[in-house]
């Protein structure tokens, strides 16, 4: 029996939620699996991947072929990574500790790539807003500006109205006399 580590469909149409699974090759997507190894998320930004590492390392270890997704979303957390250091132990080329210090050290420099890409969105996301707020006040200003300027436009007609009203009966007036 072949084993994939492969994603299996769940969630609402149009907004699509995975379940990472151990299942044999020729079982339906979202049919019979063997063990489920955890959950992705791509609708968040940064996707949220919610993954059994201890799992999921068994299974490849034991030579389940994941799908390119998989692969990719093994990758990201460290799963390869860790399966081919875990090979290097075994052919002599470096102790346990040394691989146990690399996998930290990338995990360590990983966890900061993720961290600053969570702060840009955020920081991205204050500026935009800042920068909708600047333009709808400077719109409001402009506004604000032309109803004046209509008000005063009203008013110096309305003055105009009444020196025409006040003169008009004195013309008539002196037309009389």
């Amino acid at each position: 029996m072949a084993v994939k580590i492969r994603l299996a469909r769940h969630g609402k149409k149009g907004y699509a939620f995975y379940h990472i699974v151990a299942a044999d090759s020729r079982a339906p997507r979202d049919g019979k699996f063997i063990e489920k190894l955890g959950t992705y998320n791509p609708n968040t930004n940064p996707a949220t991947i919610d993954l059994n590492f201890e799992q999921a390392l068994g299974w490849l270890l034991k030579g389940a072929q994941p799908t390119d997704t998989c692969r990719a979303i093994l990758s990201y957390k460290g799963v390869l990574y860790k399966k081919h250091l875990l090979g290097g132990v075994a052919k002599g080329a470096f102790s346990e500790s040394d691989a146990e210090a690399k996998f930290n050290k990338w995990m360590n420099e990983k966890a900061g790539k993720i961290e600053a890409k969570t702060n840009k969105l955020a920081s991205d996301a204050k500026s935009a807003e800042k920068a909708r707020l600047a333009a709808e006040s400077k719109i409001k200003e402009e506004r604000a500006a032309a109803l004046a300027e209509k008000k005063a436009a009203a008013e110096a007609a309305a003055k105009e109205a009444e020196a025409a009203a006040a003169e008009a009966p004195a013309e008539g007036e002196a037309a009389a006399e």
